[in-house]
């Protein structure tokens, strides 16, 4: 296995990171600004970047400052609703489900919804991207490292779904010293797997074939905090009862608790 020399795209005139501070994004404002985002992107780069590196893109400093701002304000305001979990030698960490976010945070919602967003990702992956269906909690979810050793272990985003699923993950929060580390091409014969190491900052994209990519987030260190947003994207929004079961079970074990999870099939908010 060899080590992995992650193609960064940077972007132009991209912004300088500074101290976030709470700022509102009016609804008819957002998709410009996410069309200003992507607009310095060159799509044939993005689409040889991701093919070449198994599925896998990581672009820096990608959201403009003050949507990642308003990220982390919601972030912030939803820390009494995480449902803290732990899988004895795999994962330990807090969640919180778009069941809650819808009520609670709705410009996460919007921002998953974004046809600036899609856009960019449809261009990239070469495939129509759908949303998730209303009762999937993993649709949009915030990831949450608040205590010392808190982390997740190697894994895949095993789709359960009929097509494939790709996952957006956004840096919200990020004073610590984790990092997303991840191995290229394990499922692709005859292929050479590459690994990596980044830690994804406030305002960072990696988007990936959740299927494909190995990865796992190192643990917390002492008075340290870590936020990350992801966003599931589908190919065909088909299940099947006994995947569904699975994958609730799975979701409600794991990440989100029973209550969160229920309250998706049942349709209430």
């Amino acid at each position: 296995m060899s080590e992995a020399r992650t193609s960064q795209i940077r972007l132009q005139a991209s912004p300088e990171r500074r101290p976030l501070a709470p700022t509102r994004i009016p609804s008819a404002d957002l998709d410009s600004a996410l069309a200003t985002c992507t607009s310095r992107l060159n799509d044939a780069d993005l689409r040889a970047v991701f093919a070449r590196q198994g599925a896998f893109l990581y672009l820096e400093a990608f959201l403009a400052p003050e949507i990642t701002s308003q990220l982390a304000t919601s972030a912030r305001g939803l820390l009494d609703e995480v449902n803290r979990n732990y899988l004895p030698g795999h994962k330990r960490g807090g969640s919180v489900s778009r069941h809650t976010i819808d009520r609670a945070a709705p410009f996460i919602a919007q921002l998953y919804r974004s046809k600036a967003l899609l856009s960019l990702l449809e261009r990239t992956c070469g495939e129509t991207l759908l949303p998730c269906p209303d009762d999937d909690p993993h649709a949009y979810a915030l990831y949450y490292y608040t205590r010392p050793g808190d982390h997740i272990g190697w894994h895949y985003d095993t789709s359960y779904y009929e097509g494939r699923r790709y996952t957006l993950l956004l840096g919200v929060i990020d004073d610590s010293s984790c990092r997303l580390d991840y191995v290229l091409h394990t499922r692709e014969p005859g292929v050479e797997e590459q690994s990596g190491s980044l830690q994804v900052a406030p305002g960072d994209l990696v988007f990936f074939d959740g299927d494909k990519l190995r990865h796992r987030i190192t643990p917390l260190g002492e008075s340290e905090i870590r936020v990350s947003l992801t966003f599931e994207y589908v190919t065909d929004r088909g299940m099947r009862p006994w995947w569904r079961f699975i994958s609730n079970i799975k979701d409600a074990i794991a990440y989100f608790g029973f209550r969160q999870v229920m309250r998706g099939r049942k349709g209430e908010t």
